[in-house]
């Protein structure tokens, strides 16, 4: 069993980067799958610490991560002051704010011949060149793979073009902004976003320029082809399960042809319809978010590296397309958080690029990505059939213009009519961080609104303080409109199990 454990959560690799590091205070990060694991792991490592000199090294557990458990919760290592933090199974691989971080993919069971069996099938029916994507938890397998898809080939006198993605990185330092690989040498690939966003924007379009390569980096994959190829000149051979990182491949190269290599079941699945249904149903809500007055962005992260610049540009893109925005951090979104904002006709849902698409069936209100709301706020872009799924390829340091009182009327799919857009006044408006509670409902009280249900009901609502005027009951107020009150009583006195005055009457 601890043979076992050493082995799959890779114990002798993690003690020594530690130990190379000198790193006295560590937090294990485990997502719920594998939590049942994490009394056996934690004693194994502090053991090979131990017998290596490293007994000093305190070992911490995180076991309910305050986000997504496939980023790094550097909010929960900063309560305990973690120095670094090891991440086990599942991972976005999002690049960190301020803590280092240790990836350990693990070892999901993988059929070698029958996987390779597939691939050269996969060749035969097209004339295509494959390129294989994986799941990272497959990743250990690869060099197997590889070497028997060669074997393969041979034997069948046959040679096809097989391209195979590289894992981005197993050590990330926020620190140095560089990623590290499996040998623990620097990585020439810049994954962290620095301060200066013009500088970060520099550097992605340097690495795309300086080479006749494309490179590619996508849940925790790289790969690089030649500068006059296109990704549809491909077939995507993916290993592993249809979760959230296949999801993100789909939609984000949804021209081209993908096949799924099921390593549970042993088979191929060609069909990602459910996936393109997604998709049309995205498109569905980008139409019905440009009919909203009122934005809430939900905070989906603490962690991942340039999510406040994202923050703040989507903020300058709702403001100038005349709308009001509120920012809301609220954990894990759920449908009764969500509820509790009635006003809000739309959320935009900032996180990592494999927990972006939520599911807002349940919810009162859409949910909706930073790329679609870009798409739904910016006056004349229209959807190609590009999707993004990364935020931080949306980041620029452009300003936005703000919507023009002349600019003519859209049509809207939702409505059936043309509308027109609501262009804001910053001169009448007052900013919300001088906005006390006791000024904020002086203004709503003050404000007449004679037709309630257009507010509440058809969103005519400019901002949260014309949808609580509108409401019948907006909370205790100190204004009373009916008779006074009636003079205070004293109630009873004692508890529960035997009032004073209960006593009082059974002792007599």
């Amino acid at each position: 069993m601890e043979a076992d454990v050493g082995s799959r959560y890779e114990i002798p690799r993690t003690a020594e980067f530690l130990r190379a590091r000198a790193y006295t205070r560590v937090a294990l990060q485990f997502p719920d799958e594998m939590l049942k694991d994490a009394a056996a792991v934690s004693r194994a490592l502090r053991r090979e610490l131990a017998t290596s000199g490293g007994g000093g090294v305190r070992v911490f557990v995180m076991a309910d991560t305050a986000y997504n458990s496939c980023c790094v919760d550097e909010v929960g290592a900063s309560h305990i002051d973690a120095q670094c933090v090891v991440h086990y199974g599942h991972t976005c691989m999002s690049p960190t704010s301020h803590l280092p971080a240790f990836f350990v993919f693990g070892k999901a069971p993988l059929d070698i011949h029958a996987c390779a069996t597939s691939m050269l099938e996969c060749s035969r029916k097209g004339n295509k060149r494959i390129l294989v994507l994986y799941g990272l938890e497959y990743a250990y397998a690869l060099d197997d793979l590889r070497r028997t898809f060669e074997e393969s080939c041979k034997s069948n006198s046959c040679n096809p073009e097989v391209q195979y993605a590289d894992v981005l990185c197993s050590v990330m330092s926020p620190l140095s902004n560089t990623a590290e690989e499996r040998s623990g040498t620097s990585c020439h690939k810049e994954l962290s976003i620095k301060s200066d966003v013009p500088t970060f924007l520099n550097i992605r379009c340097s690495m795309e320029c300086s080479s006749s390569t494309q490179k590619y980096n996508l849940g925790g994959v790289t790969w690089n082809i030649s500068a006059q190829e296109k990704m549809d000149d491909y077939l995507i051979f993916w290993i592993g399960q249809d979760n959230s990182a296949f999801a993100n491949i789909v939609l984000t190269f949804n021209k081209c042809e993908i096949v799924r290599y099921d390593a549970i079941k042993n088979q191929l699945s060609t069909d990602v319809s459910h996936l393109m249904k997604v998709l049309r149903r995205r498109y569905y809500l980008v139409e019905k978010a440009k009919d909203a007055n009122i934005i809430g962005i939900l905070v989906g992260t603490l962690g991942v590296a340039g999510y406040l610049h994202i923050i703040e540009q989507l903020k300058e893109v709702i403001r100038a397309a005349g709308k009001k925005s509120y920012t809301l951090v609220m954990g894990r979104p759920n449908s009764a958080k969500l509820a509790n904002f009635p006003e809000c006709e739309v959320f935009v849902y900032v996180s990592c690029a494999q927990t972006a698409l939520l599911d807002s069936k349940d919810f009162l209100a859409p949910v909706i990505t930073p790329f679609e709301a870009v798409l739904a706020f910016s006056r004349g872009r229209e959807w190609t059939g590009e999707y993004l799924m990364d935020f931080k390829d949306l980041i620029t340091s452009e300003k936005q213009e703000v919507t023009s009182a002349s600019e003519e009327a859209r049509f809207s799919f939702i409505k059936g009519a043309y509308v027109e857009d609501n262009c804001i006044q910053e001169s009448m408006e007052l900013s919300e961080t001088s906005l006390t509670l006791a000024e904020v409902t002086e203004k709503a009280l003050s404000i007449q609104n004679q037709n309630n249900d257009a507010v509440l009901h058809q969103g005519r609502a400019m901002s949260s303080i014309d949808y609580l005027k509108a409401r019948s009951y907006r909370g205790l107020t100190g204004d009373y409109e009916g008779p006074a009150p009636n003079s205070i009583l004293v109630g009873r006195k004692g508890r529960a199990a035997g009032y004073n005055d209960e006593k009082t009457q059974s002792s007599q």
